[in-house]
């Protein structure tokens, strides 16, 4: 639980513990002498590898307690040694809450400080020392023996499904009343319904917040929570990426494309739509019948897939959405699941994401996704890549292509129509 103003200083008076740590900030000329990037970054992690978190409090003597402040002017440095030390410095990055408040010295005066709020993470963080916990007011190595351990607890061993694990930087009235209606079970209402349905769990300590699956599809911004949980749209001009430093001119048209999954797959079914030519098929009557540059229904299940399916263990990892004039490419982040193989993909049937894609079959397919096939986004009969291939084939005579990259993006190429 993050510490009022108030509880903060109180707790400053009673000195470091495994919830607080403070460290003077020394300057040398227009950078900071101290402390360093690297020492900055194996706290933190600490911190973040520890079943509490915690906050460090820079600007205060870490021996004496007494607040010692920053420089107004200094501030924003401090903040930018910050943020290198949890996105450089640190594997996967971090995303501390970084707040400028000012405290009391012993004779009440205010000084400005900086505060880093870290939550235990979903992930365990190797930091320049190598993999830190908090013990007491120390920063300590993780045993061999626990560090297994918490490595199998957060789920990077797959023993866990990731989808399952609660966020808890995500408290539960960060939910959307209306986004979680959609998931109300009519037939057997109770007052502990969303644990049943798995979009609220329980933290090591007790607390209740939402799993990973509920702030995916029950929070107006899950990427405020889980970064990189979006899909990065780009079309280009052409049939090659821009040149290094071009980009924009290559361009057509950029999107992130943001919110719960379901609307995520529906934003990125129209970004192609409007992005994608329509040509025309003359019939033997003399008719003229349009004809897609991408079947809607395979455009659909492909984006579904990538979406249901991707790594969401893989921190800043996104699905990226790639249109050229000849093709259309879907990167999904994570290695395949359960031995499978782009080769056997049409033939096997397997699901990283369990509570997710259950969830998704509780939401309705949106008229502006342009299909009407079936009623709920997923039917969790493995048709999806059949369908991909069949209908892409029929359109445009050619087969779609997976391909796995370093064993860890998937990459889904869907040959243009016209």
């Amino acid at each position: 639980m993050r510490l009022s103003r108030n509880e903060l200083i109180a707790k400053l008076s009673l000195g470091e513990d495994s919830l607080l740590e403070c460290k003077e900030v020394r300057f040398s000329g227009a950078s900071v002498r101290g402390p360093s990037q690297n020492d900055l970054a194996d706290e933190l992690a600490a911190f973040a590898n520890s079943r509490t978190g915690g906050t460090l409090l820079l600007g205060i003597d870490d021996k004496t307690r007494d607040v010692l402040g920053i420089p107004v002017d200094r501030l924003d440095l401090v903040e930018a040694l910050v943020r290198q030390a949890v996105e450089d410095s640190i594997k996967p990055p971090l995303a501390p809450v970084i707040e400028r408040l000012t405290l009391p010295d012993s004779l009440g005066v205010e000084h400005p400080v900086c505060r880093i709020d870290i939550a235990p993470s979903l992930f365990v963080h190797q930091s320049p020392s190598g993999y830190l916990h908090r013990v007491g007011s120390s920063k300590r190595p993780i045993p061999p023996d626990y560090l297994a351990q918490l490595f199998q607890q957060r789920s990077q061993s797959r023993v866990i499904r990731f989808d399952e694990l609660p966020v808890v930087s995500a408290q539960c009235e960060d939910l959307d009343t209306v986004l979680l209606d959609r998931f109300y079970p009519q037939l057997s209402p109770d007052s502990n319904w969303q644990s049943k349905a798995g979009l609220v769990v329980e933290a090591e300590d007790g607390s209740l917040h939402p799993s990973v699956a509920g702030v995916l599809l029950a929070s107006l911004n899950p990427q405020q929570f889980l970064r990189g949980a979006y899909i990065q749209a780009v079309a280009y001009a052409g049939t090659e990426v821009a040149p290094q430093g071009e980009d924009a001119m290559y361009q057509r048209d950029a999107a992130d494309l943001t919110g719960p999954l379901d609307q995520q797959i529906t934003a990125a079914c129209r970004f192609v739509a409007r992005n994608s030519r329509t040509g025309a098929v003359k019939t033997l009557e003399g008719g003229r019948i349009d004809r897609p540059q991408f079947d809607a229904l395979a455009l659909f299940e492909a984006i579904t897939n990538a979406v249901a399916h991707r790594d969401y263990s893989i921190p800043g990892s996104k699905v990226r959405l790639r249109l050229f004039d000849d093709r259309l490419e879907i990167f999904s982040p994570g290695m395949l699941p359960n031995t499978m193989t782009p080769e056997s993909l049409p033939l096997r049937q397997a699901c990283r994401n369990e509570l997710v894609a259950s969830l998704l079959a509780r939401c309705p397919v949106e008229a502006a996704a342009g299909v009407s096939h079936r009623r709920y986004i997923m039917d969790r009969r493995g048709e999806g890549v059949p369908l991909i291939l069949s209908r892409t084939l029929e359109l445009s005579g050619q087969l779609p292509h997976y391909r796995l990259i370093d064993n860890n993006e998937l990459l889904l190429t869907i040959p243009s129509a016209l």
